[in-house]
């Protein structure tokens, strides 16, 4: 189905597709929270036209659950409050389902949506690396490997030693994804309600208060927000109970696990290797994904269901990768980009940039001292190390009333700070 079929907004209840009475209780539930509320305020929170809401009102008073109230001064017109029995019913609803907020979309509309803004549909050349990374120094090799990994529909491993940008490299490849995506901030599987909208991965492109914005202007379904591609990172703390649903009998909340959060963008498993399950049960635990672009996930009711795996999944990691997996395994992966140490050359672009980026002087011949260093200590120069050693060498400035300036005598201490004698 057409994306701009699939953003359009629902006129009627049936064109929601959404278990009435689900609807039903999820507005009783606003009540509940809100207590007394205009027609005005219930689509603000519900995201749902005037028309739908107005049936779903008809429905409720009809079982004389709400009642009607007359209108206030700063009133936009009638407003309702629920009677001793919808009271009875909304809290009922509540402990069923904590969840208060805009109306979910279906489990069938978020796999059509996810379908249209297929993060695979996005083609990246090479000279759109370059123009991405123009102010990054990368290996030139790198550009004839990530770019058709990208878009390869296959997922990566990023190994290489600590330093060398892995990390930094690949959360900067969504600048290469072309397009905005719609997201739901909920997700419905029957009447169980999936909270999908995560602000720490999720950014959207406009806020709430803008009615100038695209998504007002051409009246979208508000159940959806207009966001940036997502880019989400897994690191040491990565369990495998984050990757799949997650019920807080407390707030009494179904949480959409990291990857689902992920579709139509980036989900980079970093440090893989340091977390607290074997990397081979993390590892296995991606071969459907990873080969049907399906996940599968249960909820607390027992209920199993598809959904689609739609991101490019980087596994990014300092040990070599037969230490993780054995052949078999890496062979689906596809793709295995070794990130490597950096020349001379290229270490001194980054730090004359680091510099000019802080607005440091430098001492003549620091950077002399620090080639000279290396030398004696056989070091290999590693991307990140020119922004530590100058961040450092800054704050030794700085104690000393130097703000700005850096000496061979401070870039020294530095050095002996940040590197640990072998």
């Amino acid at each position: 189905m057409p994306l701009l079929e699939l953003i359009k907004q629902p006129r009627t209840l049936e064109e929601t597709a959404l278990d009435k009475e689900l609807l039903l209780d999820l507005t009783l539930k606003h009540f509940y929270d809100g207590g007394v509320l205009d027609l005005q305020q219930l689509v603000d929170r519900m995201a749902l036209t005037g028309n739908v809401i107005e049936t779903i009102l008809a429905l409720l008073r009809k079982d004389a659950r709400i009642e009607i109230l007359s209108a206030k001064e700063n009133s936009a017109g009638v407003r309702y409050q629920l009677t001793d029995l919808g009271s009875a019913v909304a809290k009922n609803a509540y402990l069923r389902s904590g969840y208060i907020g805009r109306a979910p979309i279906t489990i069938n509309h978020y796999r059509q949506l996810v379908e249209a803004q297929s993060v695979f549909n996005c083609t990246v050349s090479r000279e759109q690396l370059k123009e991405t990374f123009t102010d990054i120094v990368i290996h030139e090799h790198l550009y004839d490997q990530l770019g058709p990994a990208l878009h390869s529909g296959r997922a990566i491993m990023i190994y290489g030693q600590a330093g060398t940008g892995k990390t930094f490299i690949c959360k900067h490849l969504t600048r290469c994804l072309d397009g905005l995506v719609h997201l739901p901030y909920a997700i419905t599987v029957g009447r169980e309600i999936i909270q999908f909208f995560d602000p720490l991965i999720h950014v959207p492109v406009y806020t709430v208060s803008d009615k100038t914005s695209y998504q007002f202007d051409t009246r979208t379904d508000q159940r959806l927000i207009l966001c940036n591609r997502p880019v989400a990172i897994s690191g040491g703390e990565l369990t495998m109970a984050r990757l799949e649903l997650n019920y807080d009998p407390v707030t009494r909340l179904n949480q959409a696990p990291i990857q689902l959060k992920a579709n139509n963008g980036i989900y980079i498993v970093d440090d893989m290797g340091r977390q607290r399950v074997p990397p081979v049960e993390l590892l296995n635990r991606w071969i459907v994904p990873m080969e049907e672009h399906i996940d599968y996930l249960t909820l607390g009711t027992g209920q199993h269901f598809p959904v689609p795996f739609d991101t490019v999944l980087i596994f990014s990691t300092n040990l070599h990768p037969l230490e993780l997996a054995d052949d078999a395994f890496l062979r689906r992966l596809g793709y295995k980009i070794h990130f490597t140490a950096i020349t001379e050359e290229q270490y001194t672009l980054i730090w004359e940039n680091e510099c000019k980026e802080r607005s440091a002087t430098e001492e003549e011949g620091v950077l002399d001292l620090i080639f000279e260093l290396y030398a004696q200590t056989n070091r290999p120069f590693l991307p990140c190390q020119p922004r530590d050693l100058i961040g450092l060498g800054l704050d030794m400035a700085a104690f000393k009333n130097k703000k700005g300036q850096l000496s061979k005598e401070d870039i020294m201490l530095a050095w002996n700070t940040y590197f640990i004698d072998i």
